[in-house]
């Protein structure tokens, strides 16, 4: 990785190679428990005689937490040295984990759940962070390609770790694989993991962190979307309260010293353009990674563990990608690459939009690897350019703004998806059959993200070359 021996903050020579592998097993496996939870929702529902909506919120709340936790990262990268966060965050991990294989109760599986998300959202714009700031920026297209093979195998290998677990054990046997692992990580991080990260200590703004609760609000409103029963006078009331809320986060931002998130990263052409375009294509990505298995299910009739597998492909397509396109940007820069992969994600959805009638399993799982190969030559080198756009010393803040708005696009991309197919669905079951109902609906879901990635396409074309010109801290 880099040529000379990387030194930490006390001039020690430590292993960067090491470093890097252990961090990445670390936020690997927190990812992979993110991801798994939905195969065992079956056995969880019996266990704990709960519905799916209930159960569902093994996910929702999980996302809802880690959101609102991840503007929180830069001041604790700032006031904690970066060893002791790291095991902290992997010992709540760990902690939450435990409660969860120990809980007779629902309640006390979603204190677990919570403690898990708290980790996860500290640690996703942490680890990006950490490993921008210690690898020479010639060479950090490289370095996040690499993690991007890494975490995005996270999407292959999640539905295969718990299927196989969930064959042989019970449901508490999945939990006992990610304690195992997080133990050994953290035994193994006391050797590898130095403090690497400059220290600017600052008091905690509080008044942000109450701020910043109004993302939970606007993710929660929008996951109701297309559900039936809402109350929409109450969600309705709930959207204005979390709308006043984060424009108090953001107005605030700018008017304290020492801000909870720096938002002025935003007054940066390059590291908006970043922000929209990493969001973009994980919108691509996490749609089709709901919407395909629906898919497959309602239209072409395979089970739901047939469904997930077909998503390996196009998970292990897009892992295998990632170092190259990092390579690729640090040769050709970034315009290029995102513009492939762009152009990727814009044919992907246009073949479903144009190739009539319901589409063979074969064709699916090809326009999905294309479209996820797209999103490996776009999502890490966004980061990547994001980061490149901004001194150091914003970089921790640049992280966290790209993977908050990057959460809250994907989750309202999810929910558009699911009530554009509900709505247009249903409008044409009184006119045709059910399964051209349901094929229309596909259909009206693939135009608009047409048109999403289209969007994100001109994103591209805008760029500038990041790599010589920074913004002034």
């Amino acid at each position: 990785m880099a040529e000379t021996q990387p030194i930490d903050l006390k001039g020690r020579p430590y292993n960067h190679l090491a470093f890097i592998w252990t961090l990445l097993a670390g936020t690997f496996t927190m990812s992979i428990s993110q991801s798994s939870l939905s195969t065992a929702y079956p056995t969880l529902m019996r266990y704990f005689n709960v519905p799916a909506s209930t159960v569902q919120w093994l996910t929702t709340g999980f996302m809802l937490v880690m959101v609102v936790m991840m503007p929180v990262s830069p001041w604790l990268l700032n006031n904690l040295r970066f060893p002791v966060l790291f095991m902290s965050m992997l010992a709540l991990f760990d902690v939450g984990t435990f409660i969860i294989y120990l809980a007779t109760s629902f309640p006390l599986m979603m204190l677990g759940r919570v403690m898990e998300a708290m980790a996860v959202g500290i640690m996703f714009p942490s680890y990006q962070t950490v490993m921008l700031r210690i690898t020479p920026e010639d060479k950090r297209g490289g370095v996040m390609g690499f993690a991007g093979l890494v975490m995005g195998s996270a999407l292959a290998v999640g539905p295969i770790i718990s299927g196989i677990v969930l064959k042989y054990t019970t449901w508490q046997g999945l939990f006992v694989v990610f304690m195992l692992i997080i133990t050994v990580v953290f035994v193994v991080s006391l050797k590898t993991i130095k403090d690497v990260m400059p220290q600017h200590t600052s008091r905690l703004d509080y008044l942000s962190v109450v701020g910043s609760l109004g993302f939970i609000g606007i993710l929660y409103v929008v996951n109701q979307i297309g559900k039936t029963g809402v109350n929409w006078g109450l969600q309705g009331a709930l959207l204005v309260v979390s709308l006043l809320l984060v424009t108090f986060f953001v107005w605030r931002q700018f008017h304290v010293d020492t801000p909870l998130l720096e938002l002025r990263v935003l007054k940066t052409f390059n590291f908006d353009l970043a922000v929209l375009l990493t969001g973009t294509s994980y919108i691509a990505l996490i749609v089709v990674t709901i919407i395909f298995p629906l898919y497959y299910q309602t239209v072409l009739g395979l089970s739901p563990f047939a469904s997930g597998m077909s998503l390996v492909p196009g998970a292990v397509l897009l892992s295998l990608l990632n170092p190259v396109t990092g390579h690729l940007a640090d040769k050709i820069g970034f315009k290029g690459t995102m513009l492939t992969g762009m152009g990727m994600i814009v044919v992907g959805w246009a073949l479903l939009v144009l190739m009539p009638g319901k589409q063979p399993l074969l064709s699916m799982i090809l326009i999905a690897a294309l479209i996820e190969g797209g999103n490996a030559f776009v999502m890490m080198p966004a980061v990547t350019l994001g980061a490149n756009s901004l001194p150091d010393n914003l970089i921790s803040h640049g992280t966290a703004v790209i993977t908050t708005v990057r959460q809250i696009l994907g989750s309202t991309g999810v929910a558009v998806a699911t009530l554009i197919l509900a709505m247009v669905t249903a409008s044409h079951k009184a006119t045709t059959t059910a399964a051209n109902a349901n094929l229309a609906g596909y259909r009206a879901v693939f135009a608009t993200f047409l048109v999403v990635s289209i969007v994100g396409f001109i994103f591209a074309a805008m760029l500038r070359d990041g790599r010589k010109t920074k913004a002034q801290a």
